[in-house]
């Protein structure tokens, strides 16, 4: 893939997912413009590339103008902004659904050649869960106003800074027990970051990818029980997993979502996405229809970064010369 004379604007670039597709992207010669509320967060990127190619560029993504701004003589759009949690002005309605709309509309506008959109699998209009709700009226939206998009349905999303197992990793250094939500049965597929980045770029660069949803999951399925015991296994902690009923984690989300912190541990539409599996379904289209075929797993990844949980550092235990 080369882009030399390109310019690919990246919505949410300064994010875990943007921060490793925007060092691919480097490496194609474009011109990336990481279109982010907050430059400053997005400066550490300009080393992915040479002097001047990735540019941070402030942009509210609630206005038309700041938008067409971001995206004025760009030849390619990526969005992969998304939240986790409502938290004050961030609501799913309105990163999910009317940001990707405006994206998309005035990417179209602008006479952008490609966008790629991130969702996530287990968007559908009627799924008990708000979050799903809103990433499934995303991609109509974008589809409406830009039917060649591609839109990328990404499992999980595993790597140094994810939101799931370092989440865990911390909570098994404090917490006596580890819940296991509605007894841990919930499956997912999780997708290493590397290879959804690899994934995006690949969309770039086949016509076949053009107005086409694919679901991405990784080599191997595992319930929520096994990835918590996955993770204690890699960071040398064994709590006990203790089952959390459905009523009594929507009580205790409930509670949670009300304490005053960035993040909440946990949310009651949280608990409802976990009434769903979470893998690719047997009829998608996925990383083998994108060309990619060797994907890394939990097993090799998870203890080049979770090593940091272990107490006295990642060689405690070991014997052996040093070399």
């Amino acid at each position: 893939m080369s882009y030399r004379t390109q310019v690919i604007t990246v919505f949410g670039g300064s994010g875990f997912i943007g921060r490793h597709l925007i060092r691919r992207l480097a490496k194609s010669g474009a011109v990336v413009r990481i279109a982010t509320r907050n430059p400053a967060k997005a400066a550490f990127l300009k080393t992915a590339g040479a002097v001047g190619q990735i540019v941070p560029f402030a942009t509210d993504c609630g206005k038309d103008e700041s938008v067409a701004r971001a995206l004025q003589g760009a030849d390619i759009a990526i969005n992969l902004l998304g939240v986790l949690y409502e938290r004050g002005s961030q609501s799913f309605q309105g990163v999910h659904v009317d940001a990707a709309a405006r994206i998309a509309r005035l990417a179209k506008a602008a006479g952008v050649g490609r966008l790629v959109h991130l969702s996530a699998i287990g968007a559908d209009a009627a799924s008990p869960a708000a979050y799903a709700r809103s990433k499934a009226a995303g991609e109509q939206a974008v589809l409406a106003a830009f039917p060649t998009a591609t839109i990328l349905r990404p499992s999980i999303v595993f790597g140094p800074e994810d939101n799931f197992f370092n989440k865990f990793a911390a909570m098994a250094q404090k917490a006596p027990v580890l819940p296991l939500i509605g007894g841990g049965k919930t499956r997912f597929q999780p997708v290493y970051v590397g290879d959804l980045a690899d994934a995006v770029v690949a969309a770039l660069d086949l016509d076949s990818a053009k107005g086409r949803t694919f679901e991405l999951g990784g080599p191997r399925i595992y319930s929520f029980k096994e990835l918590l015991e996955l993770m204690q296994k890699d960071i040398q902690r064994h709590r006990p997993l203790v089952t959390l009923p459905w009523n009594v984690a929507e009580s205790l989300a409930g509670f949670l979502e009300k304490i005053p912190v960035l993040a909440p541990a946990l949310t009651r539409d949280q608990v409802a996405m976990l009434k769903r599996d979470t893998v690719v379904a047997p009829d998608a289209l996925g990383f083998k229809d994108l060309g990619i075929t060797a994907l890394a797993s939990c097993e090799v990844i998870l203890p080049t970064y979770l090593s940091r949980f272990i107490v006295g550092g990642k060689y405690n235990g070991q014997t052996g010369n040093a070399h």
